[in-house]
């Protein structure tokens, strides 16, 4: 029997297209980076540091800097003659008890995590638009389940959480947005924590591959379908459920 015909690629052959990252000098950002190069596509990178990222085009940018930002994605989609894909990877995180982290600290997690997710997504629409293009936003397990010390991480996870949800509504049928909650993954995320709020044993960490593959796969969705939210960790992951 000859199979019904079909306008677009299954999933797994599809080609993710000019690719938008923030945070992809590492971490999550770097393995997404790499698995759009590998799909066949074209990613372009936003990071405060760059000096890790070879082969592609990146701009060194705080993403929490609104005017950046709109500075660096309007140079991004002129350079490559348009986005089709945004991916929000950047992050940052400040531990501890609400009065000892200075307000300048805490208000900083929620300038990159939560306002540079919205100044990226808001800068790239112009170029997602007429391609029915997608976002993906990162929020984390912590924008779904509140832990103390934590203060600043999750107001601005939830943020994403919320954010990304009211975006999905206000653009349905336009662009897709899919939101992705990631549990621990092992990157140097944790290297700048105090002792305390690092994690002990590293085996129930997450490969930012493996969330990174999670990534292409929301973005070879044909149009019509969509992947509007995937929680994706290891096993046995401590802060889910």
């Amino acid at each position: 029997m000859t199979p019904p015909a079909t306008d677009h690629q299954s999933p797994a052959a599809s080609n993710p297209g000019r690719v938008l990252v923030t945070g992809g000098g590492s971490g999550l950002g770097a393995a997404v980076v790499e698995a759009v190069l590998a799909a066949g596509g074209t990613p372009v990178v936003l990071d405060l540091d760059v000096s890790r990222v070879s082969g592609v085009k990146a701009f060194e940018v705080d993403v929490a800097d609104r005017s950046a930002v709109e500075a660096a994605v309007r140079e991004a989609g002129e350079t490559l003659g348009g986005l089709d894909a945004v991916v929000t990877a950047a992050g940052i995180d400040r531990c501890g008890k609400l009065e000892d982290v200075p307000a300048e600290q805490w208000e900083k997690v929620l300038g990159v995590n939560l306002l540079g997710t919205v100044s990226t997504v808001r800068a790239a629409l112009p170029y997602l638009l007429p391609v029915h293009g997608r976002v993906v936003t990162i929020a984390s397990t912590l924008g779904i389940r509140a832990v103390a010390d934590a203060t600043a991480y999750c107001a601005s996870k939830f943020g994403v959480v919320g954010f990304s949800h009211a975006l999905a509504a206000e653009t349905s049928g336009r662009i897709g947005v899919t939101t992705i909650i990631p549990g621990g993954m092992k990157t140097r995320f944790f290297d700048d924590r105090d002792e305390r709020y690092k994690p002990q044993d590293d085996s129930r960490l997450n490969d930012p591959e493996r969330v990174a593959a999670a990534i292409l796969f929301a973005l070879s969705q044909p149009t019509g379908c969509e992947v509007r939210q995937m929680l994706i960790c290891h096993e046995e992951e401590g802060s889910w459920p």
